[in-house]
């Protein structure tokens, strides 16, 4: 979920940036990014400002990276499932369930993360903060002593790669 602690309104063009830099952050651990952009909108039913800006994202992330999945504005339902995607929009460019969703909020985008954190099963990690030049993250002041141990293993692993490009050149 992007962006959930950082940028409390953010213009089209930060979306978009974010949204790369996260999508490089999910296939830092192996996964192929599949972007949903995330709206009360779904595939342009309202023309309200939030809307549109959420459509620009779409095409400004295509712009910044053409080999990146990316769809939307959507809903979230329609993000998480691709049989009513592709009932709403046959040729939607998302293929299967996103495992990236960008908010057009941070209060979206935290209010998620929060509730998703809490309802799920799951261990989450995070909130991850990207685009830094060293691995920085945030912990919340319920974290528990394995979520601090996954933060720190997270930016080990991100210290380590960064060390390895270095190495390389």
């Amino acid at each position: 979920i992007c962006d959930t602690h950082v940028n409390p309104g953010p213009t089209a063009d930060q979306i978009a940036g974010f949204s790369v830099l996260a999508a490089d952050t999910v296939r830092f651990f192996g996964i192929e990014p599949k972007i949903a952009i995330l709206s009360h909108s779904n595939f342009g039913s309202s023309e309200h400002d939030n809307a549109k800006k959420m459509r620009e994202v779409v095409h400004l992330i295509r712009k910044l990276d053409q080999g990146l999945e990316v769809d939307g504005e959507m809903h979230s339902d329609t993000a998480l499932s691709e049989e009513l995607r592709n009932a709403l929009v046959p040729d939607s460019s998302l293929t299967g369930r996103a495992n990236l969703l960008v908010m057009p909020s941070l209060d979206a985008a935290n209010i998620t993360y929060n509730s998703l954190r809490m309802l799920a099963d799951g261990v989450s990690v995070g909130p991850m903060l990207i685009g830094m030049n060293q691995p920085a993250h945030i912990l919340q002041e319920n974290v528990t002593a394995r979520g601090i141990m996954n933060m720190t293993a997270l930016a080990v692993a991100e210290a380590q790669s960064i060390e390895d490009r270095l190495l390389a050149h």
